[in-house]
């Protein structure tokens, strides 16, 4: 028989630029909500979003809703479709690492537990930033994170620290347990083969924008 510990797990494909469309989508949906629209179709968000029709319609069927001929899809059941396979619909704790400016406007983005992450905590290792509140969220010494991610069965991590303090943070969310750690260092983090990183750079995105306009003068 062979030896479990030798057979190499089967990674989960997830669909990342459907996702990444399906939240573009989400955006596009709460405004129609707000103004009323109870009916949208693929074609109507197509020609919104400059989207390809038949790509909505794919990637709108990874949720298991079905459009209505003629009509098209319920809005509000169509948001209530992605949101649930977003994970949108559910509450996920989560812990920061890095009570800096960058944190602290994370903090106190109200949207973000719309998107199913509610920051539970942050932790810093500057004793002029521990022990105070950011909209009603502690920050406390990154001592207590072990204790505290086992007590609360918190998963996910949000980095916002330093390149230079980065490693050891996502060092110490391993060790307490964190899979999953949003990161806004700019660092390749280190990390077990199990842990899942979702990078966001702020540099890279800045580049690619200013290289844009640069492309469009010239053209």
């Amino acid at each position: 028989m062979a030896d479990k510990n030798n057979i190499a797990k089967t990674k989960v494909k997830v669909p990342e630029h459907s996702i990444r469309r399906l939240s573009v989508y989400l955006r596009y949906l709460y405004s129609a909500r707000d103004n009323s629209d109870f009916y949208v179709s693929a074609p109507n968000i197509a020609k919104e979003l400059n989207f390809d029709p038949t790509q909505i319609v794919k990637d709108l069927s990874l949720t298991g809703i079905k459009g209505k001929p003629r009509a098209g899809y319920n809005t509000f059941e169509l948001i209530q479709a992605i949101e649930d396979y977003l994970n949108f619909d559910k509450s996920n704790r989560a812990f920061l690492v890095g009570a800096g400016s960058l944190g602290s406007a994370l903090i106190s983005y109200p949207q973000l537990e719309s998107f199913g992450i509610k920051i539970v905590a942050a932790f810093d290792i500057d004793p002029e930033k521990t022990g105070k509140l950011i909209k009603r969220v502690n920050v406390l010494p990154v001592s207590q994170m072990p204790e505290l991610a086992k007590r609360l069965k918190v998963e996910i991590g949000i980095l916002t620290t330093t390149a230079e303090a980065a490693q050891q943070a996502t060092n110490l969310m391993v060790e307490s347990g964190i899979r999953a750690i949003w990161n806004f260092a700019p660092i390749n983090l280190k990390v077990p083969d199990d842990v899942i990183v979702q990078n966001t750079s702020m540099y890279s995105n800045v580049a690619i924008m200013l290289k844009k306009l640069q492309a469009s003068k010239q053209s």
